[in-house]
């Protein structure tokens, strides 16, 4: 993504309701941003010094309520996990995970992911990119707010480390069948599956997951490597 991308990329892909912070999540962001937040800058990170070691970085965008984010950083602690998330209260329950579960190896930005990846990302150096069940915004004339885009996946390669990955999932067979369009169309990337992948054992299920396989609602997961 060049600026010039990102200054005509006006079409916002989230709606930013912020909700009311519990007082917990709150006195979790007070506590915690100083060690784990990073604010939005035009300054490239520099991720061993922010993390102060050397390991490979995941970066999930859009992580909710935080809860899966938390679980897997807490079973692959050699592993730096870089949340973002715009809704506050997502934010301040990730910090509460990370506070409860001593997790040192998470960063969070509360930012919009376009600008965090164009101005503080290096690029060659996220070992993944994880977009779980992002907003598909199901009616067609909303389509383009859509975030799986070309330009938006290009970006995202540039990110990404020789041999490294994006993983999407979504419980909408429309916007699979988008994500997998545009993905395919990427000359720098490859499916590591026929198709669809399987869920990898990294992700970690959710409620809301399991309850739409009970009612018969599919999950897609999509994994593209890296050329």
């Amino acid at each position: 993504m060049t600026k010039e991308n990102l200054i005509r990329r006006r079409i916002r892909s989230f709606v930013k309701r912020e909700g009311k912070l519990t007082k917990g999540q709150q006195n979790a962001i007070d506590a915690s941003w100083s060690a784990f937040g990073v604010d939005l800058s035009d300054d490239i990170l520099d991720l061993q010094q922010l993390y102060g070691r050397q390991a490979p970085v995941i970066l999930e965008i859009g992580f909710g309520n935080g809860l899966s984010l938390a679980e897997m950083a807490e079973n692959a602690s050699d592993i730096n996990f870089f949340g973002i998330e715009v809704h506050r209260p997502g934010v301040g329950s990730l910090l509460v995970q990370v506070r409860q579960k001593n997790l040192q190896n998470v960063r969070v930005s509360g930012d919009d992911a376009v600008e965090v990846l164009e101005k503080q990302i290096p690029d060659d150096s996220l070992h993944r990119v994880q977009i779980f069940f992002p907003d598909p915004w199901h009616k067609k004339r909303h389509h383009k707010r859509r975030l799986i885009q070309p330009e938006f996946v290009a970006g995202l390669v540039n990110k990404l480390a020789p041999n490294g990955q994006i993983h999407v999932a979504t419980d909408w067979e429309n916007y699979a069948e988008h994500i997998l369009e545009v993905f395919e169309a990427d000359p720098d990337l490859f499916n590591t599956a026929d198709g669809y992948a399987p869920k990898p054992d990294y992700r970690p299920g959710t409620k809301y997951e399991a309850r739409g396989l009970r009612l018969g609602h599919g999950v897609w997961d999509l994994v593209f490597q890296k050329k």
